[in-house]
């Protein structure tokens, strides 16, 4: 190492004296002059000046190069799976000094009382080693030779921890007390043992095991017997586990235990002031829900607040919308033209903001009015700032139907110029004539990921979707007959497309376009164009109105929309929110049900990992998506045999079935179709 040094002569990180940082190296130097000057091997010189001096009867210096092995030689373990597993030496213990020592916990102190009988060490020295270290600032830190110096000296304490072992020394001073711990387990008893001496309430970990299932981890691999334990918020162990003495045990009755459903397009967060207990998610097993959506979004901070203000059962993420940002930059009322290069760097600047505080990335809704007028150099330069941060692309797509070749060519060319990840939202075909298409579109996409661009789509199971009116007319001309015309024979069924809520005439609200033109007695190109109409003069002189109009379009064929639920790069959504359409309460599990179990669209294992590992791999989420040792403590208990979705047009609150219980950050918020009132969910943070 000293040859290296002298070499390449590297540049000091900082100058001596400038500041502490823990270092091994000058016990590896030490090990190292002692071995020089002492003519002998460290472990010789160790047993020849300390070990016999003291009488020490289990202490001793042992790494790979000894030249024998002691016949008291311990192993370090670690705990993996309900087994001790061993954690031993690896190739780097062959280093001098670097520690390897072995003790008891007798030794020790017999050492440790020795120090002040000048027997290893003078008094002076031993002052040195106590003395928190000087810098060249006249500031001091807390560390003097190989001790933590606290409470101004009256506590001493030498801690160290290599593979399996732990080592915790505390001198209390004026108490003239000793605690020592040693394990070679890799657990926390010396923490929990300093707690205790000290008079502290410990903070032992809470376990609980939940056995007797059929465990699929996300991961996509078949389902296998197992039980899982969970320590505080996060997975603990996975395999054949025995439950300690007076553990929490969930009996899972031979159900499947997955990973909590990951939802990568929802609008569900602006209903949870009012529904904390987010019965339509966890009833579908979703843990874990990502807003800003369709362009639309709150501000990192509002959430932060909102969810401080009213803790709320499941996880929230999020995207910065760009209609958001473009409202902030252009006004309200200036929104229906292209943006100024200065309303493009303000929106950039605030979207950088948005992604230091955790924001995933951008999101665009730009079939949409607020994002309508803008081109593809302001949503690139957009995307470009977001990949900048780190961030990611998800996009409601400038057309699902007749501009959907043009709109899929933007989101491609924004993947291939950020090189980030994108999606397309709710991946469809909205478009009668392009109806059978399904396998050309992904083939497109396909060639994309050949290219090198990582383009993903999420998707939900449904054939409708639910919008605005306006969303009818591509050309925005809500006057033109011809465009109501085509709206009505290729856009979307009139017979069909329900009316979620019209506030103009709130005894329209479920009723379909084609049940209202009869009423009125009109051909529904005629109704669809006074829809939208009417609409749009109550919003004038309702300005604080919201939801002024809302529709359920029939406009997908169902062999589509199969099709784009089985790509290997589609993970499940459900574009959903309270009321209205069903699969704010259904599309999890009607995927479970109609999709996986009736239909046989795809095996269960890689539904669930649809709706979980992929989804977290695509939205760039850590530690969630799968159940294995560390990862956050989210999952569903489920019956295969009898899940799925009972929501429905008109009875579109109405709980899924076959959802056994649900667990978000290791604890139960949903069991037998009933919130247990605990609200654990956090805001997650890219």
């Amino acid at each position: 190492m000293l040859q290296l040094f002298h070499q390449y002569q590297p540049a000091v990180v900082f100058q001596p004296g400038d500041r502490w940082e823990y270092s091994n190296t000058g016990y590896v130097l030490l090990g190292s002059i002692i071995t020089k000057v002492g003519g002998m091997p460290i472990e010789t010189f160790f047993e020849k000046n300390i070990v016999r001096p003291l009488k020490l009867k289990n202490t001793y210096i042992y790494y790979h190069k000894s030249s024998t092995t002691p016949r008291n030689r311990v192993f370090g373990f670690r705990r993996e799976n309900g087994k001790n597993v061993l954690d031993d030496l690896i190739r780097l213990d062959g280093v001098i000094g670097d520690g390897n020592v072995y003790s008891s916990a007798d030794d020790l102190l017999v050492w440790s009382q020795a120090l002040y009988t000048e027997k290893l060490v003078k008094a002076n020295t031993l002052k040195e080693a106590f003395t928190p270290v000087k810098l060249n600032d006249a500031t001091t830190y807390p560390y003097g030779f190989g001790w933590m110096v606290e409470d101004s000296g009256k506590i001493l304490m030498h801690t160290g921890s290599w593979v399996g072992f732990r080592t915790l020394i505390v001198r209390y001073v004026n108490k003239k007390q000793t605690l020592i711990v040693l394990t070679n387990g890799g657990n926390a008893a010396g923490r929990v043992a300093r707690e205790v001496i000290e008079g502290k309430t410990p903070q032992l970990p809470q376990t609980q095991l939940i056995t007797n299932i059929l465990l699929i981890d996300g991961a996509g691999t078949a389902p296998r017997k197992a039980s899982v334990r969970l320590r505080n918020d996060r997975i603990w162990e996975v395999g054949e586990l025995t439950a300690f003495p007076n553990e929490s045990v969930t009996d899972g009755k031979g159900l499947v235990l997955a990973p909590g459903f990951i939802d990568s397009h929802s609008h569900h967060v602006s209903g949870f002031d009012s529904q904390p207990d987010a019965l339509a998610v966890v009833n579908q097993g979703i843990t874990t829900i990502v807003s800003g959506q369709d362009g639309g979004s709150y501000w990192m901070d509002s959430l932060q607040a909102q969810l401080k203000r009213k803790p709320v059962a499941v996880n929230i993420a999020t995207y910065t919308g760009h209609a958001t940002l473009r409202q902030q930059a252009m006004g309200v009322n200036g929104l229906y033209r292209t943006a100024k290069p200065e309303e493009v760097d303000k929106m950039k600047a605030l979207l950088r903001a948005e992604m230091s505080k955790g924001s995933l990335g951008l999101s665009t809704g730009l079939e949409y009015e607020a994002a309508f007028f803008s081109n593809r150099d302001e949503v690139i330069q957009l995307a470009q700032a977001a990949a900048d941060s780190g961030g990611r692309y998800i996009s409601h797509i400038r057309s699902e139907d007749v501009m959907l070749d043009d709109a899929l060519d933007e989101i491609i060319q924004i993947g291939r110029m950020t090189k980030m990840p994108v999606q397309i939202s709710h991946l469809k075909i909205a478009l009668r004539d392009k109806w059978g298409q399904s396998s050309q579109l992904l083939a497109q996409l396909e060639r994309a990921r050949a290219e090198g661009i990582n383009i993903t789509a999420d998707c939900y199971p449904y054939d409708y979707w639910m919008s605005t009116l306006r969303v009818l007319f591509p050309k925005r001309d809500y006057t033109n007959a011809t465009s109501a015309e085509f709206a009505v024979n290729q856009l979307f069924d009139p017979t069909q497309s329900v009316l979620v809520r019209f506030a103009a005439n709130p005894a329209y609200a479920g009723k379909t376009v084609g049940d209202i033109a009869q009423l009125r007695n009109e051909k529904p190109a005629q109704t669809l164009m006074g829809l939208v109409a009417e609409a749009s003069t109550f919003a004038q002189k309702n300005p604080e109105a919201e939801g002024v109009e809302g529709i359920m379009g029939k406009s997908m064929d169902e062999p589509d929309v199969k099709n784009f639920l089985a790509w290997s790069h589609t993970n499940i959504c459900s574009d959903g929110a309270y009321g209205g359409h069903p699969r704010g309460y259904g599309a999890f599990t009607r995927v479970l049900g109609r999709y996986v179990r009736d239909q046989k669209l795809m095996p269960l294992e890689t539904a669930i990992y649809k709706m979980t590992a992929l989804t977290a791999e695509h939205l760039g989420l850590k530690n969630r998506g799968l159940i294995t040792p560390g990862y956050f403590a989210d999952l569903v208990l489920l019956n295969p045999d009898t899940v799925q979705d009972n929501a429905r047009i008109g009875e579109s609150s109405s709980l899924s079935t076959g959802i056994e219980a649900v667990w978000v950050a290791g604890q139960l918020v949903y069991q037998g179709q009933k919130a247990t009132g605990a609200h654990p969910g956090v805001l997650i943070r890219r």
